[in-house]
Parts: C-alpha cells; structure tokens; sequence
C-alpha cells in the first residue's frame, strides 16, 4: 500500500500502537544506510514474548528464536554484562527494565519509501491506522506548576573529582579510555510519550530512533548509533566516538566539521574503541575476515557532526547468531577499554544502575538477519511509578579536561531537557 503522507502515517500509527500493551518502533527518519533494509518498522501487540529471568538469558532467547524462528523484537539490558562477564551490579535502579525482553508481534508494518507492507497481522490494519484521529490536544507535561522538575544524581563537584579518580587508572595502567555517565531524574512526572518522542525526533532526527512501550515501561530513543547489524553471513558495528556541535553559519559548519575529521585526541578515542570492536567481532568471526570497512568517517545530524567507524566481519558457520551477538554486547563505544575493567570501574564510580541505558533494542527476521542500535540519547520513563530518566556521558581519557567533560554532558542533557518543556 501506497503512504501517501509518511509523517501522518507515523503519529496515527504510533497513537494507535499505545493503545497495545506492548509496541516497538524502529524508525531511520529518513536517513540513508547501506545496511538498512526498512525505512520504518511498527511491531505492534504481543503473539508471543520472552521475559528472560534465568541466568543464561541469551540461552533463553537462543531457545525462543529457534522454536518460533519468526519475526521479533526486543531490548538488551546493558546489565546483562554480567552474564557475559565475571561483573555484578549492586547500584541502584529506579527503573527495573526486564534484562532482556523479546515479543513476535501481532501486527508488523514495513515502510520503505513510500511503500507499506502489512508482514504480519490483517492488511486491513491499515484503514484502522488511517482512520485513526489525531489527538491535537496539548500534552500533559506533568502535575506540577513550573513544569516537570530535573535533578541530577551527582553534584558537578563529585563528578569532578570522579573524573580525576578515573584518570588517576588510566596513570596506573588500568584503563585507556572509559565512558562514564551520569543520571538525570524527575520523580512526580506525568508525560505522554507520545508527544514528547515525536518532540525528541522533531528536534533530533536520527537514524535509529525508536519507541518501545512494555506495559507502564517506555524508551523514547533518538540514538544515532548502530550497536549490530547481520545482513547474511556478514555482520557490521557502528561505533560513534568523536562530537563537534554545528554552526547555523554555513561557512564556520564546515570548518567544524573539518576541525572534528582532523582532531588527534577525538582520532585516538575512536580509534580505541574501533580496536576493540574489532576484538570482540574476532571471537564470532571466520579467521582473517575482521575489517575496517571506514574510519573516523564524519557524519551530520541537525545539531552535531559525529565521528563513526565501520567494522565488519563474516560470520563463522560455527557460531549462532545469537552468541555473536552475547560476545560483542554491551557496545564497546559506551564501556572503554580494555573492556572488561572498565565495565568494572563503571559499577564502582557511577551511582546508579544503566539498566536499560546504554544497552540495545531492535529486530531479529525469521532469517536470522537482525539490527540493533545503542540506547542512547534517549528518555526512559515509567508511567505506574511516574519517574523519568535519562543518562549523558562521554569518553574519559588521560588527556581529558574535566570541566570540559561536565560541559559536555550539560549540553546532551539540555538537548533532551528542551523536550520536556510545555
């Protein structure tokens, strides 16, 4: 079926899917990629689901997968690092997303183009969708006069300091890089999700955004980043590392982004976690076939320039996908390396649980071919306990400037607090 008016098509159908207890969309915004295949994809209502709770979740899902060996779609915890490492979290979480959730969906649409295509569920689904009645009235922000309240988890003195701790393994040997986060909160929030992820993508537009609701749980996601993607036997990962905020000046916006492509320190960062990627890939790979595909290539969205590499690889017949994906999880370009220490370092310095932050959602096809993005620049929000959350963060190195740092992440935050206000 012809989509005569995408945008329209997207707000209805994302209206309608809230009505479903759980949902997912996935949504490019318009962007080319060599290795997406979909423009847009709703999965809507649930056939059937996987709440992983064992301790061998990807077994779990391993399982799931091979008994239905159908369309799904789900999230991965960054905290299933644990499972995949010898780690533990004791922090807090305020949130408790599953670890790993994963539902066939009653009804699938695929846009592509202008072209929609009902994969599962009644093609009539269709004229419901554009039935569907806009609601236009103004969104509810929250109970409280002044608009919804955000604080942060760690003083801009403790961050400091944990900034200079932090450096203080990196002098030691322990670490080269790791990306630390920090969490900003409302508590008493009354949203609609809705209206505030169609504000997130008006505003910041990326590649994989996404919208997932799990009953009174959602992630409204603009994340520029591709966590994994299998497309036959060849798997891709995407890492981002390297930020340059734009000019509305055309002349200066080209010199950023000059500036970015040529920076040595934001070179050095990228090129870290492109080597590690590269080691995680090695453990699923055919011998031999681990690629740099594109480093430190510049890419543009409405408000940054971003430095993203790509690394690929052939998938060794021997290894089920699902294990390729455990061996490269969580993404390397929001951990630090080596790895596993500074997942460590990561549990001892920041003050909460990541949850779902910095984890993954996306979909695996009946072929077994699959995309997942990182969860980043994204709002979490649970509507039962009325609490909204989000984390920023960046790559701290020994030649790091901590106030720097806290600059930064005061300006991620900003971008996603602008989002919020009526």
């Amino acid at each position: 079926m012809r989509v005569q008016d995408l945008p329209s098509f997207k707000q209805k159908a994302i209206q309608w899917a809230t009505s479903f207890e759980v949902c997912c969309i996935l949504d490019s915004n318009g962007y080319s990629d060599p290795y997406g295949k979909y423009d847009l994809l709703l999965a809507i209502g649930v056939q059937e689901e996987l709440n992983a709770l064992s301790a061998s979740k990807f077994t779990a899902l391993k399982a799931f997968y091979e008994q239905h060996q159908n369309w799904m779609f789900g999230l991965l915890s960054y905290d299933l690092k644990n499972e995949v490492e010898q780690l533990s979290s004791l922090n807090p979480d305020h949130l408790n997303f599953p670890e790993l959730y994963f539902f066939i969906p009653q009804y699938l649409i695929t846009v592509k183009g202008d072209e929609a295509t009902v994969l599962i569920g009644n093609p009539d689904v269709m004229n419901i969708i554009t039935d569907v009645e806009l609601d236009i009235s103004p969104a509810k922000n929250t109970d409280h006069e002044g608009g919804i309240q955000i604080q942060s988890r760690i003083s801009k003195t403790q961050y400091l300091k944990t900034v200079e701790a932090l450096q203080q393994h990196i002098v030691r040997g322990d670490i080269y890089e790791v990306n630390f986060c920090q969490e900003f909160f409302a508590e008493n929030a009354a949203i609609n999700p809705v209206d505030i992820y169609h504000k997130l993508c008006a505003v910041s537009p990326t590649p994989f955004a996404g919208f997932f609701k799990i009953k009174s749980q959602y992630i409204l996601s603009a994340s520029p980043e591709r966590f994994l993607c299998k497309r036959g036997n060849k798997l891709i990962s995407q890492p981002i590392k390297g930020t340059a905020k734009r000019s509305i000046n055309a002349e200066e916006d080209l010199l950023i982004k000059d500036a970015l492509r040529k920076n040595e320190k934001e070179q050095a960062e990228n090129v870290m976690i492109v080597d590690l990627v590269r080691n995680d890939l090695t453990k699923s790979a055919i011998k031999g076939s681990v690629k740099v595909d594109e480093l430190f290539g510049i890419y543009g969205f409405p408000q940054v320039y971003q430095m993203i590499s790509t690394v690929s690889c052939q998938l060794s017949p021997d290894v089920h996908f699902i294990d390729a994906i455990k061996e490269t999880f969580p993404m390397g370009s929001m951990t630090g390396a080596p790895k596993v220490k500074a997942m460590a370092l990561i549990e001892e310095y920041e003050l909460n649980k990541r949850g779902v932050y910095s984890g993954a959602f996306g979909y695996i096809t009946p072929e077994a071919d699959f995309d997942f993005n990182v969860i980043i620049r994204s709002l979490l929000y649970d509507a039962a306990k009325q609490y909204l959350s989000f984390q920023v963060g960046g790559a701290i190195t020994f030649a790091a400037n901590a106030e720097a740092e806290y600059q930064e992440c005061m300006l991620k935050a900003s971008a996603i607090i602008q989002t919020l206000k009526p």
